[in-house]
C-alpha cells in the first residue's frame, strides 16, 4: 500500500492507495511542531502503518519535514519519497526558479495532466487559492496566487468589531437579508467571481479554453456558482502523489 501525505499550511490530507485505487483517505489539521513520535501516533490511530510499503510526501510547511523522515524511519518499513527539486515528475516546469513552487501545486498538475489532459487549469481551494497552469504543451507554466477563503474572512471579523464568524455554507439567496446570510454570499458569490475572472484571463493570455478543474477543502461550496469550472477532483493533489511515487520507482 502507497500512503500519500499532502501537508498544507492548514489542513493534512493523506490517503492508501491500493496500486491505483483510493481506498481510504482522511483530512486533519497540520501542526507545525509534531515530532516524528507524534506523527507516529496520530497515523497509527488511523491506520495500520504495517500496510505501508512506500510514502509519497507533499508538504509546504519545511518545519514538518525532518519530522516525517523520523515518523517513516521509526514506525514503517517504507520508504519516504518527498516531492521536491530533484524527483521525476514527468512534467517540465517552465517557472524562473522551479524551486519556488510548492510540491503541491507540481502534484495538482501531474494529476490533472493525467487526467484530463492539456491545457488544463487546476484551482486549489485552500489555505491560499492557487491557480496552476499547464500549457498545451503538457508543461506547467505558472499560475495565480490569491488569499484563500477562509484567511480572507478571519481578516474581515478581526477588523470588523460587530461582524462574527458564520459557517461556509451557501445562502438562500444573493441579496442577504441577515447579516449571516450577506457574508456567506459575498464567500459564495465573491469568491465565484475571482474564479471566474482570473479562469477567463488565464485563457485569454494562453490563447486556448483549458479545462478548469477545482480540488480542496471548499471546492463544493464554490464549484456550482463559478462557470468556468468544469468539475471537482476532491483527491487530485493524492494522486498527483501517487502518479510521482510510480514515476519514480
Amino acid at each position: 500500500m502507497l500512503l500519500a501525505v499532502d501537508v498544507g499550511n492548514t489542513q493534512t490530507v493523506f490517503g492508501l492507495f491500493d496500486g491505483a485505487e483510493l481506498t481510504e483517505h482522511w483530512r486533519i489539521a497540520t501542526e507545525r511542531h509534531r515530532s516524528g513520535d507524534e506523527l507516529g501516533a496520530q497515523y497509527k490511530s488511523f491506520l495500520d502503518l504495517g500496510r505501508v510499503e512506500g510514502i509519497s510526501l507533499a508538504s509546504t510547511v519545511p518545519q514538518l519535514t525532518r519530522s516525517y523522515q523520523e515518523f517513516a524511519e521509526r514506525y514503517t518499513d517504507a520508504e519516504l519519497l518527498e516531492l521536491g527539486p530533484g524527483v521525476k515528475t514527468g512534467i517540465t516546469v517552465r517557472y524562473d526558479d522551479p524551486r519556488e513552487v510548492g510540491p503541491d501545486r507540481v502534484a495538482n498538475a501531474v494529476a490533472a495532466t493525467d487526467r484530463y489532459g492539456a491545457p488544463c487549469i487546476v484551482v486549489d481551494f485552500g489555505t491560499s487559492t492557487n491557480f496552476d497552469v499547464v500549457s498545451a504543451a503538457g508543461e506547467y507554466v505558472g499560475g495565480v496566487l490569491a488569499p484563500g477563503i477562509e484567511i480572507s474572512m478571519d481578516a474581515l471579523f478581526e477588523r470588523a468589531a460587530r461582524l462574527r464568524k458564520v459557517d461556509f455554507v451557501e445562502p438562500p439567496s444573493v441579496i442577504g437579508k441577515t447579516t449571516v446570510a450577506a457574508l456567506q454570499s459575498g464567500v459564495v458569490y465573491g469568491f465565484a467571481g475571482q474564479v471566474d475572472g482570473i479562469v477567463t484571463a488565464i485563457r485569454t493570455e494562453l490563447g486556448v479554453d483549458a479545462r478548469a478543474i477545482a480540488t480542496g477543502g471548499l471546492a463544493e461550496l464554490i464549484y456550482p456558482h463559478a462557470s468556468t469550472i468544469e468539475r471537482v477532483d476532491p483527491f487530485l493533489t493524492l494522486e498527483g502523489l501517487r502518479l510521482v511515487w510510480e514515476r519514480n520507482h
